[in-house]
């Protein structure tokens, strides 16, 4: 099926692996092609409209990140076969591969936030069986994910159902610690705005919100500001600290609880 979209490619059944599907999508968007990496629950009935939780990747990676560094498909199958949260569908969008990381904002021409926003969630609820146009979206991700996530999340509440963060850049120049491409690459045609400023912006209408962080982690200063400024201005939001640094070992333990939260923010709708 064509769909919305020029051209679209699927992964043939036979040959998948886990649960694992796989999408590449054209979309002017991206002014070409962008990945996703999809887990999709197996269930003897036939399953429709799952909720769709959209998990954004870090600097450097791609749409296998988080199933083949993070192992978030076994994680979720695990929890799902345990009773812990409803079936759902993973997606795990590549950021659109513009330079060591695009921070999911439009530059360069091309909509890196849209591709995420609009396109993901239309390609899946298209070519997916088990999705929908009823298909509730959470979002959440990792360090530069986490900013996505975060970003996103809140400027686009009115199509998720929540958002959730490990790790999370807060403030754009942080992407310095990580990336070979200037600031100024990404600030050239509009400066992005600190995740802090963007949820003040839309703070009538967030989602639920968490994030968490590594105590040993680079980033974990921008995190307790940030919940240090929610607090203040009295916004809503979970925020934890756990032990551990900016690496895969976390993330792959505490991607449960954003399944966690996530499941119990539908639940709640």
């Amino acid at each position: 099926m064509q769909g919305s979209f020029k051209t679209i490619e699927l992964s043939d059944a036979n040959f998948e692996f886990d649960g694992l599907r796989f999408l590449t999508v054209k979309t002017p968007n991206l002014k070409g092609r962008g990945d996703i990496c999809v887990f999709v629950p197996k269930s003897e009935k036939p399953l429709k409209n799952l909720p769709i939780y959209i998990l954004l990747h870090g600097v450097y990676g791609s749409a296998w990140a988080w199933a083949l560094k993070g192992g978030a498909h076994k994680s979720a199958h695990e929890m799902m076969q345990n009773g812990e949260i409803a079936p759902a569908i993973i997606a795990m969008p590549s950021d659109g591969l513009w330079g060591d990381g695009s921070a999911y904002f439009p530059h360069h021409n091309k909509d890196f936030a849209k591709w995420i926003v609009e396109d993901v969630p239309l390609a899946i609820q298209e070519n997916i069986p088990e999705a929908g146009d009823k298909s509730k979206l959470c979002i959440g991700g990792l360090s530069m994910g986490g900013y996505g996530a975060l970003s996103l999340g809140v400027k686009y509440a009115d199509k998720f159902s929540a958002v959730s963060a490990h790790s999370a850049i807060t403030k754009l120049e942080e992407m310095e610690l990580f990336v070979e491409e200037p600031l100024s690459d990404y600030t050239e045609n509009a400066s992005q705005p600190n995740v802090v400023d963007i949820i003040t912006d839309n703070k009538t209408k967030l989602p639920p919100l968490r994030f968490d962080c590594g105590k040993a982690d680079q980033l974990i200063i921008g995190n307790r500001d940030l919940h240090a400024q929610l607090t203040e201005l009295g916004i809503p939001h979970e925020y934890t600290e756990f032990s551990g640094g900016h690496q895969w070992e976390y993330w792959q333990e505490h991607v449960r609880k954003t399944y966690l939260f996530f499941n119990a923010s539908i639940a709640h709708k």
